[in-house]
């Protein structure tokens, strides 16, 4: 089991506090998403779990060890990260693009396995890429590039998957598409997955367990039906809403009907 969690993590962006004091668990073989309106903390909170960013106090803890005592390479072999618009190098090929992720696994410089190959090939194909294989990455839709790189983070085969905004660029269709890709991963590959959501309504049908956060804080935390509550959409999105369940899953679905001015809530 793999697991990650944070004990008193502050954050700053130079002298800017952006997350004070934060301890969160991160449930081991299911997916979490962080939601929060927009420059609540959510990309930064995943960019430090993922060891992107250096806390200013605290830890972050992989496997009862803190994070910045393992090497790159190990931390390699036990998460990976999508960040938000990556930039692959010009003329990159999409198949050399997820080949990149099986650097960590590698014994010799620049060798690939017949495994890495395999695995390789499979990242590409589950998220519908096998046409686009040998096409520069740069030519590529925002769609498909966003796929690519998603493929990128699958070859690195790690238990721990962190994700920020996978949807991002995506039509509704490749949206689905992609949030079904993570969760058969994740029920099939027991895989641990966090995942910065911007549509609520993906983090309740998709994750088991929401992270509400506001201001660099967790408001709320739990499973869709705990969380997503009339009370949380006023706090931490500033909107009146009604609730309803999704009729096939009875999940709850967010119909947001107004916005409210901070000062009044």
């Amino acid at each position: 089991m793999k697991t990650l969690q944070t004990e008193n993590l502050t954050i700053s962006y130079d002298e800017k506090i952006i997350v004070e004091n934060l301890n969160l668990s991160i449930p081991i073989g299911k997916i979490t998403a962080l939601v929060g309106a927009n420059g609540s903390g959510k990309s930064t909170i995943l960019k430090t779990l993922a060891r992107l960013l250096q806390p200013k106090n605290g830890h972050v803890f992989l496997d009862g060890k803190k994070i910045h005592q393992y090497s790159t390479k190990e931390v390699a072999k036990k998460l990976a990260i999508l960040p938000q618009n990556p930039i692959a190098p010009d003329g990159l090929t999409v198949s050399e693009l997820v080949a990149y992720g099986r650097y960590p696994h590698q014994k010799s410089f620049n060798t690939h396995s017949k495994e890495d190959f395999q695995i390789i090939n499979w990242a590409i194909e589950a998220t519908g890429l096998t046409a686009f294989e040998e096409r520069p990455v740069d030519e590529l839709s925002g769609g498909q590039r966003q796929r690519a790189w998603i493929a990128l983070a699958l070859a690195q085969k790690t238990p721990i998957l962190l994700l920020d905004e996978p949807t991002t660029f995506l039509d509704m269709g490749h949206q689905l598409d992609v949030l079904k890709l993570i969760r058969k991963l994740n029920e099939e590959q027991q895989r641990t997955i966090i995942m910065v959501v911007h549509d609520l309504n993906h983090a309740t049908r998709f994750a088991d367990h929401i992270v509400c956060i506001k201001n660099g804080e967790v408001r709320a935390e739990g499973n869709p039906v705990e969380v997503v509550t009339e009370p949380m959409l006023k706090e931490v999105f500033h909107i009146e809403a009604t609730i309803l369940n999704e009729p096939k899953t009875g999940l709850p679905v967010c119909i947001p009907t107004d916005s409210i001015a901070e000062e009044n809530i």
